[in-house]
Parts: structure tokens; sequence; C-alpha cells
């Protein structure tokens, strides 16, 4: 059946208005608007990716003897040196600091300046000279066994290449007359010698090696 108007004029099927006086025909339900989801304050858009902490950079352990890994090292330059050192001593201790440094920054990564250079060399160069006193002493001891202390000794200065025969009379004198004291000021000097060649070696080694930073 044809719906008319109040007005008197026919409606089309479900019709909302009139299409001559313009009066609502049927009750508009007005949609419900869904609530913003987002908090108070909240932008709309993309969510920022989160960025993950960032790791603290790993800092070099302190060059001391409670460093193992530069106390291993350094005990492994001082073994090789040791064994050097019966063909040439200068040039071995020297070598000792400078291949400690080495070793040292190919193991941790870390550049090491020219003070941490000598600090790892007087590292190696403590137990370089422990190592080196040891075999000094063996090598006397069969003598002071034997009763003739300072015989290899005497001996070897007589076959070094002293060019002032004044200063080998002198020498001489002393190791025939007080053995005892001449050993401990050869290993008093030794002590010297060896260690500041060691820090001198571990000098150069950080002036001309090391890698990157980490």
């Amino acid at each position: 059946m044809a719906e008319f108007c109040t007005c008197g004029a026919q409606l089309p099927p479900d019709a909302l208005f009139c299409h001559k006086c313009g009066k609502p025909q049927r009750d508009i339900i007005e949609p419900e608007v869904q609530s913003n989801s987002f908090p108070a304050g909240a932008q709309s858009g993309p969510v920022p990716a989160e960025i993950p902490p960032q790791i603290p950079r790993p800092q070099p352990l302190p060059l001391n003897f409670h460093n193992p890994i530069a106390v291993r090292i350094a005990m492994v330059a001082a073994v090789c040196a040791t064994v050097l050192s019966l063909l040439s001593p200068t040039l071995s201790w020297l070598a000792a600091g400078f291949f400690a440094v080495y070793l040292y920054c190919r193991k941790t990564g870390f550049r090491l300046d020219v003070l941490a250079g000598v600090k790892i060399g007087w590292i190696t160069g403590l137990i370089l000279y422990g190592f080196s006193a040891l075999v000094f002493t063996v090598q006397q001891l069969p003598d002071a066994l034997a009763g003739h202390p300072g015989k290899t000794l005497l001996e070897q200065v007589k076959n070094s290449s002293f060019q002032d025969p004044a200063m080998m009379q002198e020498m001489t004198h002393m190791i025939q007359s007080d053995p005892g004291t001449v050993i401990l000021l050869l290993l008093a000097a030794m002590f010297v010698v060896v260690t500041c060649l060691s820090m001198a070696g571990g000098a150069l080694g950080a002036k001309l090696v090391g890698s990157p930073n980490r």
C-alpha cells in the first residue's frame, strides 16, 4: 500500500523525508561514534620503534700484577727472552717488552699508549729478571759447591773483549778477592739493565704496534 505524507503527497517506498514538504517520515538513529582508544595526550600515527639500550664499551684493566692477561703475556715474553738471551742478552731483553705489548694488543683489542707500554714492559722486565737471575745463579752454583766461587765468572772476564788492561786487571782482582760481592753487584746491575730495556721495548711497541679500540 502506498504511503502518504500528512501534506497529501504520495511517498516512495522507505522514504525518510517527504519530497514535497520535507517532513521526516521515520526516526533516524544516529550511529554510535567509537571512542578513541588512545590514551589522553597520545598522538595517532605509527608507534616509534623502541631504541635498544646501548651496551657500554668495555674498559681496559689497569696494567699491573692484578691484570691476569698482562701477567700471562709478560710471562710468555719473559720465557722466550730468557731462552734467546743465551744468544744475545741485550736484544732479547729489549724485544721482550716490545712483543709483550704486541701480544697484549692482539689479545685484548685495545691500543696502548707509551705510558701503558712502559707499564707492561716493567711487568715483563721484573719477570724476565727473575728468570735471568735464576739462570745466572745456576751457572755460578757449581763453582760455589766446588769451593771456587767466581771461577766461571773469572774465565768469562779473561775471555771477554776488554780494551783496557787496567780494567780487566781490576775486575780479576775483585773476583778473586771477594766473588760474593761481585756476584751481588752483577745481579743488581742486571736488574737495572733488564727492566730498563724491557720498559724501553714496551714504549717502542706501544708507539709502533697496536689495534683499534673496541
